[in-house]
């Protein structure tokens, strides 16, 4: 989802499931005892869900149950900001939600197993300050199932924004679920009183015995994308291993900077090429924006300008990752925009380079790893 970052300063327990793994045993040559050695537990294999419309691709995760409803719904997959976010409609008593806030009096109520907070609070997106979404909601706790059929874990108490209502830059309401975003990144995208926040469901799993809390996500395969969506087994690898986070894994570790009340944004400073023109900007991977990537060149047009087909372009990271594509009629569609009119000042990459590239977030080093493919 294209948060807003209009600047460096961002708009916006513990899990209970662990893993026990089965202890092997060796033999203490000097005393003859045997000493106890924890095994290694294994990562858990999520899928993700690659859809197209014909007009924009979008990448979902399921789902299975919030508090005790059922849900088996889908959430946009976003790289581009962290924590849950999703409708009340359908969770909760219909006669709870008013387009002002919910209904209830003191300072928290517990309905379907979720406790819903009176702790109120705004999350935007949007592509530049004209046309900015808001979605409204308060902090809410329950127990999460995330995943299908092809594996699933479950977070025992998730704080998550549970929504009222979503509105365009115009004022007029979205329909229900329209904003339901599955935010993953290593950042707190929503903060509430006494030090309360949301951020990457993930970073409340326990991945087990010699695993460190992070995530890595496959090439997502351009074939698979289709109106009806494809469930894709092992899209997303949870619980990251010594092997994945060595130099020899091919991963380009960026350490992300943290931004008090705003946590590690996965944010990274970037040199881009375009035209024979370079500049140093701040660029985020956001598998939450598409079709569209957006460079803001500080010299760029005052109003946004759609590059020419066949342009190319190319970004380096500061830690020396590399990427280069090249615009077409129908892929990797970029807008330049200027910063000063634009009301951003981070250049975002498309859904589109998940489709060469490997990502991985290390939430314990609060590192984000990106891999050519």
């Amino acid at each position: 989802m294209r948060k807003k970052y209009p600047c460096k300063s961002l708009l916006f327990i513990s899990a209970f499931f662990l893993l026990f793994a089965v202890a092997s045993c060796k033999k203490d040559n000097s005393n003859g005892n045997k000493v106890a050695t924890p095994t290694t537990a294994n990562p858990t294999k999520l899928a993700l869900i690659e859809t197209d419309s014909s007009i924009y691709k979008l990448l979902l995760i399921n789902i299975k149950n919030i508090g005790t409803q059922t849900y088996n719904n889908q959430l946009i997959f976003d790289t581009g900001s962290g924590g849950m976010v999703i409708d009340a409609n359908g969770i909760i008593p219909a006669s709870m939600i008013t387009s002002s806030g919910f209904n209830f009096t003191g300072d928290s109520t517990v309905v379907n197993g979720i406790t819903i907070t009176s702790q109120a609070s705004m999350v935007a997106y949007g592509a530049n300050t004209s046309t900015t979404d808001r979605v409204y909601g308060n902090l809410a706790y329950a127990s999460v199932t995330i995943g299908d059929q092809n594996g699933n874990v479950v977070i025992k108490r998730l704080p998550f924004l549970l929504y009222y209502k979503a509105i365009n830059g115009q004022g007029v309401q979205y329909s229900p679920h329209q904003y339901d975003t599955f935010g993953v990144s290593d950042e707190y995208d929503i903060t509430f009183a006494n030090n309360a926040f949301i951020t990457s469901p993930f970073s409340y799993f326990e991945p087990g015995t010699g695993l460190t809390k992070g995530f890595k996500m496959a090439v997502l395969s351009a074939s698979n994308f289709s109106y009806l969506g494809n469930s894709v087994a092992g899209a997303i690898t949870l619980g990251l291993t010594s092997s994945d986070l060595s130099s020899a894994s091919g991963f380009v570790m960026n350490q992300l900077t943290y931004y008090a009340g705003d946590g590690y944004a996965p944010v990274i400073p970037t040199s881009i090429t375009y035209n024979n023109k370079s500049f140093t900007t701040d660029a985020i991977f956001d598998t939450g924006t598409e079709p569209y990537s957006y460079i803001e060149d500080p010299t760029g047009p005052t109003t946004a300008t759609l590059l020419p087909s066949k342009t190319p372009v190319s970004l380096a990271t500061h830690s020396g990752f590399n990427y280069t594509y090249t615009t077409s009629d129908a892929d990797n569609l970029t807008y330049v925009e200027n910063p000063k009119t634009s009301g951003g000042t981070v250049s975002i990459l498309s859904l589109e380079f998940f489709l060469n590239n490997e990502y991985l977030l290390d939430y314990t080093n609060h590192r984000l790893g990106l891999k050519n493919n």
